[in-house]
């Protein structure tokens, strides 16, 4: 039984700092609506050269401002159950 918990503790703690929910999920039901082109100030899925000096700013300073909003970002960019895992990934997502 100890083998089993120790087993399953092992794999809880391997799967800590992943995306717990698909990057292109969430694109699709809350960062879509605004990064797809609707909005003219908030760069595009793929366009680097706007990306670009936003990514300079660093992953975790566009994390803290998805988190707080930024300009017309809402707050958590409409993702309201998103964790830091979870913007990180679509970041990535955003930005490839």
């Amino acid at each position: 039984m100890k083998k089993m918990l120790l087993a399953a503790a092992v794999m809880t703690l391997s799967f800590n700092g992943y995306a717990a929910q698909d990057p292109q999920a969430v694109y699709d039901r809350a960062c879509g609506v605004c990064h797809n082109g609707q909005i003219p100030t908030a760069p595009k899925k793929g366009d680097k050269a706007a990306w670009e000096p936003r990514l300079a700013k660093g992953t975790d300073a566009l994390v803290q401002s998805v988190t707080n909003g930024l300009n017309a970002m809402p707050p958590r960019g409409l993702c309201m159950d998103c964790t830091a895992e979870d913007y990180q990934a679509v970041i990535k997502l955003m930005t490839e």
